[in-house]
């Protein structure tokens, strides 16, 4: 469903020399597939999620997703404004600071994607409905962020991810804030989500117990992946 083939990112800053950052890697994920990547802080990890969420531009390599190159010989194959719809449309992202707007509800917050790419409000919310109650949360539907707990943030995180069905979901340090009775039911919904679904995610942690449940655990080292 994904791959990445070969990919360089290296950063320059002024006055000083250039960091090789990522030095060929290659990645790839199967439908509906869990992997987790795993390593130091500053190997690389988040820099390969911006690339393959196309946050971020490599220096050379490909990345392609079911088979059509989005990007390869340097360039983005589609304008930025084509890029950026494809983003909407195919990829999911959860961070560790769930970053959901503090003046909409929870459940406006989730029907916020497909809002932007449909224009219709009342269909969005009655998607963001389902998905909030199949994550536990049918009962904060009209809640500010600032009215839940942290768990319940990045659940709703999770469901504003989901919310088009994206063909793969990328989390960085998810449960990088939660205590460890939330940090487990946060894999947990994650794991039946990719299985019920099949959508892919690719989830960077510091959490060697729960990367371990993945269906496949990388890890980041020395500018390298590597099976772990």
């Amino acid at each position: 469903m994904l791959e990445a083939q070969n990919i360089y990112k290296s950063y320059t800053l002024p006055g000083q020399k250039k960091i090789e950052i990522l030095k060929g890697i290659d990645l790839a994920v199967d439908a509906g597939e869990m992997v987790t990547v795993v390593g130091a802080s500053g190997s690389g990890k988040t820099t390969l999620l911006n690339l393959l969420g196309t946050l971020d531009t490599p220096d050379s390599g490909a990345i392609m997703f079911n088979g059509e190159p989005i990007f390869r010989e340097g360039r983005y194959t589609l304008s930025q404004k084509s890029l950026a719809g494809f983003r909407n449309r195919k990829i999911g992202f959860v961070f560790q600071f769930h970053h959901l707007l503090s003046d909409f509800s929870a459940l406006e917050n989730v029907a916020m994607p497909e809002f932007i790419t449909t224009g219709k409000l009342n269909p969005a919310k009655s998607r963001a409905a389902e998905l909030l109650e199949k994550l536990g949360l049918e009962n904060r539907l009209n809640h500010l962020p600032s009215e839940l707990s942290g768990g319940e943030q990045q659940r709703v995180a999770i469901a504003r991810a989901m919310m088009n069905s994206p063909l793969i979901i990328l989390a960085d340090e998810p449960s990088g804030n939660l205590d460890s009775k939330n940090s487990s039911i946060l894999y947990e919904l994650m794991a039946n989500l990719s299985k019920e679904h099949r959508t892919s995610f690719i989830i960077v942690t510091h959490n060697e117990e729960y990367a371990a449940t993945a269906d496949r655990r990388m890890r980041m080292e020395d500018g390298l992946l590597h099976p772990d």
